[in-house]
C-alpha cells in the first residue's frame, strides 16, 4: 500500500506536518470544567501515547489553554523530554481561550503558556473560539506582535467561520503574516464546512484545515451503531442528536461503506475515515485524532501508510454528503 506520511505545509507558512498529529485534550487531568471531558490519564499512558505518536512518524502535536488550563500543555512536555525529543525536533500548536477577555490579554498570557511548554517553543498559537470582548482582527493584531518578538513561530485559529477567517487572513497578510490554520469540526459524518464557505475560502486563501473531531467522537467507527446500549456511558454525547436512534439511522449507510472498505483495504474503519479527510482535499486538511490507548495511536499512525483510490473517495463523498 501507499505510504502517505510524506510531510505537507501548514498554509503558507514553513512549517511542515505530517497528514496526521496528535490532538492533546484528553491529557487535562481533569481540570477545570474542560478537562473534565476525559477521565484522568496516568503520566505513563500519557508518555506511551505521545512516544508510539512518534514512532509512528507523528511529528505535530495539538494542545490549548483550556485544556486543563495548562495541565495538556505540561503533560505533552513532559511526555515529549521523556521520548528524549529535543526543542525544534517536534512542532507544538496551542490556543489562547479568548472568553471574557480583550486582545491584550494575548501578550499577557504568552510567557505563563511559554513555561507550560518549556522547554519547547510555541510552532503555531491559535485563537480558540471567536468569542473573545475583542474581534478577530485585534486578536490576530496581537499575535503578530508576538511573532514580531520572537514569542511564537506562525498564527492560527480555531472555529472562525469564512468571513472571520477572511478578516484574520487580511488584516495578517497586511503586516506580511501568512494566517496558516482554521481548525474546525470535519468529519464524514459533519461536512458543514464545505457548504458554509469555509472550506473554499480556505483554499483561496492557501490556509490549512485542522480537522478536530475527525471520527466523529467515535461515531465513524460503527461501535455505537453495532452496540447501543455503548451510548449510555459515552459522556456528554448521547445528548447529540447523532446519537439517538434516528442520527443512527441516518448514518448507517455512511457506516456500512466505511466497514466494507475497511475489509477491503485490511485497514480499520477509522483508518478509513481519517484517510479520506487527509486526502480527498489534497494537502488541505491535516487531521488531530486523540488517544487514550495505545491502539488509538497505532490506528492513528496506520492512516499515513496507505492511500483510498480516488473512485473509493469519490463513493464516501457521494454517501456523506448528507452531511454537507
Amino acid at each position: 500500500m501507499e505510504n502517505t506520511s510524506s510531510l505537507r505545509p501548514l498554509g503558507r507558512t514553513s512549517l511542515m506536518v505530517t497528514p496526521i498529529g496528535l490532538g492533546c485534550w484528553q491529557f487535562s487531568k481533569r481540570n477545570n470544567l474542560a478537562g473534565k471531558f476525559w477521565p484522568t490519564l496516568a503520566d505513563d499512558l500519557i508518555n506511551n501515547v505521545v512516544s508510539l505518536s512518534l514512532q509512528g512518524g507523528i511529528n505535530w502535536f495539538d494542545t490549548a489553554e483550556v485544556y486543563g488550563s495548562g495541565a495538556s500543555e505540561k503533560a505533552l512536555s513532559k511526555a515529549l523530554q521523556a521520548a528524549g525529543k529535543k526543542p525544534g525536533e517536534v512542532l507544538i500548536a496551542t490556543k489562547w481561550w479568548p472568553m471574557f477577555r480583550f486582545a491584550s490579554n494575548i501578550a499577557k498570557t504568552i510567557d505563563e503558556r511559554l513555561k507550560c511548554l518549556e522547554p519547547y517553543p510555541i510552532d503555531l498559537y491559535q485563537v480558540h473560539q471567536p468569542w473573545g470582548f475583542s474581534n478577530e482582527r485585534k486578536e490576530v493584531a496581537a499575535m503578530a506582535e508576538l511573532v514580531e518578538r520572537k514569542l511564537i513561530k506562525n498564527i492560527g485559529v480555531s472555529n472562525f467561520s469564512a468571513k472571520q477567517m477572511r478578516n484574520a487572513w487580511e488584516t495578517l497578510d497586511q503586516k506580511g503574516i501568512a494566517l496558516a490554520t482554521n481548525q474546525m469540526p470535519y468529519s464524514l459524518l459533519d461536512r458543514r464546512i464545505e457548504t458554509s464557505g469555509v472550506m473554499q475560502t480556505a483554499k483561496e486563501l492557501g490556509i490549512t484545515i485542522i480537522a478536530y473531531s475527525p471520527l466523529a467522537q467515535g461515531m465513524v467507527t460503527g461501535k455505537f451503531h453495532d452496540n447501543p446500549e455503548l451510548i449510555k456511558n459515552s459522556g456528554f454525547r448521547k445528548y447529540s442528536s447523532k446519537f439517538k436512534p434516528k442520527g443512527l439511522a441516518k448514518s448507517l449507510p455512511v457506516i456500512k461503506l466505511v466497514k466494507e472498505l475497511a475489509a477491503t483495504y485490511n485497514v480499520t474503519p477509522s483508518q478509513i475515515a481519517l484517510n479520506w479527510l487527509v486526502n480527498f482535499h489534497g494537502n488541505t486538511v491535516v487531521a488531530i485524532p486523540g488517544a487514550t490507548k495505545e491502539s488509538h495511536v497505532k490506528e492513528n499512525t496506520g492512516t499515513m501508510k496507505f492511500r483510498l483510490s480516488d473512485e473509493d473517495m469519490n463513493r464516501l463523498d457521494e454517501v456523506c454528503s448528507v452531511f454537507k
